[in-house]
């Protein structure tokens, strides 16, 4: 078979061109050689895709961010709607120079910025973009990217220790501390979409989402999108880098594009997060006419990426950053047992249901039970917080006694 542009052009409308090309060198080449190099010409457009669309994520994250605190934004480089100040700060960094501390453990010290970047790139590989478009169909594909996500930790222990400075050893210390304690209750919430669909493949969970899991299991959808906000250090639980700390944290030593491949691998994976939502919880390409036109499944695809993005955005322009220990108290006193209560109560009710029943009705069924367990959470917060506003009055009233109203006023306004 020979190469034909046009039949070329139809098949990358198609979605198909790794198919295409796959015929044209079958009678050419031996059949591992046109697989290794297709491999390496998908790692590189993925790649490629990557790196080109983090600029435009700079770009947006900037404006609406801006229009949320009614400001303008970047609005001098490349035109009034400043589209080349990500750009330009690319090129900045470029030409910083790249400083070594003395002392630094420099294996650990220049692998860190690598080993992060590369970690967040592989995370896509399993990814669905649409019908038949994924890099590698694993039959463990979520496993695989929690796996991959794990290594994330790694890094920033890398950079604290290899700096050879004490305090990004400490905000290492408190990085790792944020991203292991809320892996729990997202590999937690996780479950839940395995144990409806009964598969850890992710062409597989978007294939068995009749309703999108959204609406089947909010609660869970919450719950995974809170943890996913921990674990890439947005706000409000962005204190891993935070401006009202002593350093910048653990890259504080970094500068140029060391520095810069932090950050990149940051927005690279707060892309993946809403790429991963879209294919867990809003039924990934799935859409009107996706499985006839792959491309139109893209497009549904990219659209709910690029909505769930803006959520992480708003979230960013809205919240206060909370403190460390409630950060890490919302995770173990509330987050981790409110998952646990859900798996098991999902389970059961997952095994009630029989084979054959309606999709909607099981979607009904599973969605109240969410909703119950829900308000049973609502309603121990409720009582918590409760004995808390007991407790103060009885101090205040017991201090208003002894007429010491200063101590009264100040222990109401610590305990509140």
């Amino acid at each position: 078979m020979s190469f034909d542009i046009l039949e070329f052009l139809q098949s990358l409308v198609q979605l198909n061109a790794v198919g295409y090309m796959r015929e044209v060198w079958s009678d050419d080449m031996p059949a591992w050689l046109s697989e290794a190099i297709l491999d390496i010409v998908v790692i590189l457009v993925i790649c490629t895709f990557n790196l080109i669309i983090v600029l435009g994520l700079i770009w947006l994250e900037r404006k609406v961010v801006a229009r949320i605190q009614d400001r303008i934004g970047p609005n001098r480089v490349g035109g009034r709607y400043g589209i080349l100040q990500s750009v330009a700060d690319a090129t900045k960094l470029l030409s910083k120079e790249i400083i070594t501390p003395s002392g630094a453990d420099k294996l650990a010290f220049n692998l860190a910025p690598l080993v992060i970047v590369v970690a967040a790139l592989l995370m896509w590989a399993v990814i669905p973009f649409a019908p038949g478009v994924i890099g590698t169909d694993l039959n463990v594909g979520l496993f695989y990217v929690l796996a991959i996500s794990s290594v994330s930790v790694v890094p920033l222990l890398l950079a604290g220790w290899g700096s050879n400075n004490k305090y990004a050893l400490l905000g290492a210390f408190r990085s790792v501390a944020q991203l292991v304690s809320y892996e729990v209750p997202m590999v937690m919430a996780l479950l839940i979409p395995i144990l409806i669909a009964g598969t850890m493949s992710m062409q597989g969970l978007v294939m068995a989402q009749e309703v999108w899991y959204v609406l089947v299991v909010p609660l869970s959808a919450l719950i995974f999108l809170v943890s996913a906000l921990a674990e890439l250090g947005r706000t409000p639980f962005d204190l891993l880098e935070a401006e009202s700390e002593i350093i910048a944290g653990y890259h504080i030593e970094y500068s140029g594009m060391k520095f810069a491949m932090f950050f990149l691998a940051e927005f690279i994976n707060s892309l993946f997060m809403a790429a991963l939502f879209t294919t867990i919880y809003l039924g990934g390409w799935r859409g009107p006419g996706a499985m006839e036109y792959p491309i139109l499944g893209l497009i549904y695809f990219f659209i709910k990426v690029f909505l769930v993005y803006f959520v992480f955005i708003w979230i960013r322009g809205t919240f206060p950053r909370i403190r460390i220990d409630q950060l890490l108290d919302f995770n173990w006193k509330f987050l981790v047992p409110l998952t646990l209560g859900l798996i098991m109560v999902i389970a059961v009710v997952v095994k009630l249901i029989p084979e054959g029943t309606n999709p909607w009705a099981a979607a009904a069924a599973l969605f109240i039970v969410n909703i119950l367990v829900g308000l049973v959470a609502l309603e121990f917060v409720r009582r918590y917080a409760r004995r808390q506003r007991i407790e103060v009055e009885e101090v205040s009233i017991s201090l208003d006694k002894t007429g010491d109203v200063t101590e009264v006023q100040s222990t109401a306004t610590v305990v509140s």
